[in-house]
């Protein structure tokens, strides 16, 4: 009997440490899927799969990608982590590899694409009408691009006794891809942006085999006959931060932001732009400061700035240095969230990642500045915007030509809140009036104390 169970010991030892053995041998493949436009998301899904590659220790990462281009900023952000990624990256190009995408392409250890598929093409462009971009944008392009083919070095080719050094992947080809200026004999004319089919790119060396799928890739390119697909698969979550951190989505956030902040203000009890402010500021800060983004500090400059715009309104009306200096911090706020430094220290910030923040918050404003004013031009008129405006169905209740001066020294009482402005009601009559002197409650007896730019201005009446 005891014979018998160490023979069964023996054996279950042997079973599982030839198991653990074959496990070993086994090479695991780390697969991330890039079939869409290069953007936030796709910089979000390439930087957990890299990471989770490395936590499983994988032999190699395979990129499958099928893209016509996208942002700059993102594909320079993940190029960059394909370049100086502690496991080799390799790309299969599954039909287009184009802009933003041959960046990419360019950037991998490895480059394989499926016959038919192309690679190039990656001249900046504007992404509203499809038209080139300025210079400047080129010759950034030009710069990555170039330095990314350099990255992979040379070979050193050694005939007879002669040594001579050849581009891995040649920096005049990678540039023509960007500069239609570039002529390059038997390889582009001038004129024309390169794209490069399989077989042209196998030629110029930036292909480095020809197959039909990944798993292709593997086996006959790679060299890996056992092996294990790991595969990154997005979570909810990963695509929602994706949405909410796309520039576009953000400009639209600081929009709500700031035009909710103001119509909360010149529309006292409404209470909807203020709920719309709050959730695009928390829709905004929420990821980014999940992501380590957003400190502290740069939270507090923000809220610094629109206490000090309340001030401006309520305290010390006018248009001060307090309204000035809130607007600026709220700006740098909602800038500085959006780059990854660490405190008061910006040495690890690049230069597109300042653009981009830049030119985003701006754009926002921008957009809050137009929507505010056609929003005011539509609010208390017939339709959907009428219902947030306080209207009075009183004909002929309000005046706003010269006769008005004569309300001048009148006494009424505030029917809304003004802060500043709001509603006052004089001998039956309903008027707009601004607060000649801070916040004035709804109730509260006034008296108009001059009328300006055919607009009537009260202080609270004193006993």
């Amino acid at each position: 009997m005891k014979q018998h169970s160490f023979i069964l010991a023996f054996f279950t030892f042997f079973v599982f440490n030839l198991a653990a053995q074959t496990d070993r041998q086994q090479a695991i493949i780390y697969k991330i899927n890039i079939n869409s436009e290069i953007n936030t998301t796709s910089r979000i899904y390439l930087a957990n799969g890299l990471k989770e590659a490395d936590a499983m220790d994988a032999n190699a990462v395979l990129l499958h990608l099928n893209t016509y281009g996208g942002t700059l900023v993102d594909a320079d952000s993940m190029r960059t982590a394909i370049l100086y990624n502690r496991i080799p990256v390799h790309v299969f190009i599954d039909n287009n590899a184009a802009s933003a995408g041959a960046l990419l392409s360019i950037a991998c250890k490895g480059i394989y694409m499926r016959p038919g598929a192309s690679i190039g093409a990656a001249t900046v462009v504007n992404g509203a009408n499809g038209e080139q971009a300025p210079d400047k944008y080129q010759s950034y392009m030009r710069s990555i691009i170039r330095a990314t083919a350099e990255a992979h070095g040379k070979d050193t080719i050694i005939v007879g006794r002669d040594t001579t050094f050849k581009w891995i992947r040649d920096p005049n080809i990678a540039e023509a891809m960007v500069d239609d200026r570039i002529y390059i004999p038997n390889v582009v004319d001038s004129g024309k942006t390169l794209t490069l089919t399989a077989q042209e790119a196998l030629r110029f060396g930036f292909c480095d085999g020809i197959a039909d799928s990944d798993k292709e890739v593997i086996s006959k390119y790679l060299g890996y006959n056992e092996y294990k697909i790991a595969e990154y698969k997005p979570s909810f979550y990963d695509k929602l931060k994706g949405f909410l951190t796309n520039p576009g989505f953000q400009a639209v956030l600081i929009m709500l932001i700031i035009a909710g902040i103001y119509f909360e203000l010149q529309s006292p009890g409404i209470g909807f732009p203020s709920i719309a402010a709050v959730t695009a500021a928390i829709l905004y800060f929420t990821p980014l400061y999940l992501d380590g983004l957003v400190q502290n500090w740069e939270l507090i400059v923000f809220i610094i700035g629109i206490i000090l715009v309340l001030m401006e309104i309520f305290i010390i009306p006018g248009f001060g240095i307090a309204g000035i200096g809130g607007i600026v911090l709220i700006g740098t706020g909602l800038t500085f969230a959006l780059l990854n430094n660490d405190y008061f220290s910006f040495k690890t910030v690049e230069m597109p990642d300042v653009s981009r923040s830049v030119l985003t918050v701006l754009s926002g404003m921008l957009l809050s500045f137009i929507i505010s004013l056609w929003l005011s031009s539509r609010i208390g008129e017939k339709g959907l915007f009428r219902k947030v405006a306080l209207v009075a169905d009183l004909e002929n209740s309000e005046s706003v030509d010269t006769n008005n001066f004569n309300l001048v020294g009148q006494k009424g009482k505030a029917m809304t809140d003004l802060r500043p402005s709001g509603k006052i009601y004089i001998r039956n009559e309903i008027y707009d009036a601004i607060s000649n002197n801070g916040f004035i409650e709804n109730g509260v007896e006034v008296v108009v104390v001059k009328f300006e730019n055919m607009q009537l201005y009260v202080d609270v009446l004193s006993h």
